[in-house]
């Protein structure tokens, strides 16, 4: 593995429940992420999966510094920056973009092309003088695939995956180290998703990027990601490489989202078992005790509710070789291939919750 460019320890995130109009009192918290651990090496992708409401997009703004964690620490080269302000915290976030879910949102409509991926030089004069900042524009526009004399364009003249690809040459302007991609081919067509993916992927070589890839569509995350993380309810229970996640599921709820994955070929969808999962998502502001995932698990026993599962190697596998020895929050983990061999999710594999 490379040299970690990105380590996150412990990170943290509730919000505040108040109850009360003039004299508000805290009456719990919502615990969107609690206790998330990952490493990012240099010029690697790693992906993140889950149900919606189960973290990911929050830990995607702690990593950019748009919201500040209640704990943990965010160590960019080594350098914690969760406590960073002022100009620190500016010279970390050059290297630190993001690239949102919503292409028709977080472009502003009143701002042409232009203007919107040239603000980034505007907030950091250092990166490319008034004189050149027009062709460093325009530069980008092509590296992204679109046509460069349209600079002068508003957002509504272009379609959606074409404003994505706007996001990510704003995401490019000042040359980053690290892009956190927040789901940003969710709201794209099917076609339109593997022209963007394809695209990321080129610039990932081209310009030496490291990406936190966050999706639900499992099948793009297995095309881009080098390994990948499975977030339920505020932590990840599962971690390993594209090989080891797919092809070796350890944890029920990885399992159970591979399941949901449709299969192209009619014969194998024929004889895959599907697992259903009883019950709903509980609150994040009242977590059940022990493993989160017991609620909704079919191998759940007493233990469960009583020991808070570890996130490691379990012990069955700690003497396997493979891609089947990796970190799984289980207490009785166990392998059990979902997906027909050598069969990878399929175009339209989405998984929505």
């Amino acid at each position: 593995m490379a040299e970690p460019i990105l380590e996150v320890s412990g990170l943290v995130k509730h919000y505040p429940l108040t109850r009360g109009v003039l004299f508000k009192k805290q009456v719990g918290s919502v615990r969107a992420v609690d206790g998330v651990d990952f490493v990012l090496a240099a010029g690697e992708t790693l992906g993140i999966v889950g149900e919606s409401g189960c973290g990911k997009s929050t830990v995607a703004r702690m990593l950019c510094h748009l919201e500040r964690p209640t704990a943990g620490a965010i160590r960019f080269k080594g350098q914690d920056i969760t406590q960073l302000s002022g100009k620190a915290l500016k010279a970390v976030r050059r290297n630190i973009q993001m690239v949102f879910q919503d292409p028709y949102t977080s472009l502003n409509p009143r701002m042409t092309v232009g203007d919107i991926v040239q603000e980034p030089f505007e907030i950091h004069p250092e990166a490319a003088p008034k004189s050149d900042r027009r062709r460093r524009v325009q530069e980008l526009l092509e590296v992204v695939g679109l046509n460069p004399e349209h600079v002068n364009r508003y957002p509504h003249q272009f379609s959606g995956g074409q404003r994505q690809r706007i996001g990510i040459a704003r995401g490019l302007a000042l040359r980053p180290e690290v892009i956190v991609a927040d789901e940003p081919v969710s709201a794209l067509d099917v076609s339109v998703q593997a022209q963007v993916v394809n695209l990321m992927e080129r610039l990932q070589d081209e310009f030496g990027l490291s990406y936190v890839f966050i999706a639900h569509d499992l099948s793009i995350v297995r095309h881009i990601s080098d390994r990948v993380a499975v977030m339920y309810l505020g932590r990840i229970v599962e971690t390993g490489s594209d090989a080891g996640i797919y092809d070796h599921p350890t944890h029920p709820y990885t399992q159970a989202l591979l399941s949901a994955v449709p299969v192209p070929d009619p014969a194998a969808r024929e004889h895959r078992e599907r697992i259903i999962l009883t019950g709903d998502v509980p609150s994040p502001a009242d977590i059940p005790s022990g493993c989160r995932f017991r609620t909704r698990c079919w191998k759940a026993q007493e233990r469960c509710t009583r020991e808070v599962p570890l996130l490691a190697v379990p012990e069955r596998f700690r003497d396997a070789a493979g891609p089947v020895a990796h970190d799984s929050a289980c207490h009785f983990a166990e392998e059990r291939r979902v997906l027909p061999p050598d069969e990878p999710p399929g175009p339209h594999g989405l998984v929505t919750a």
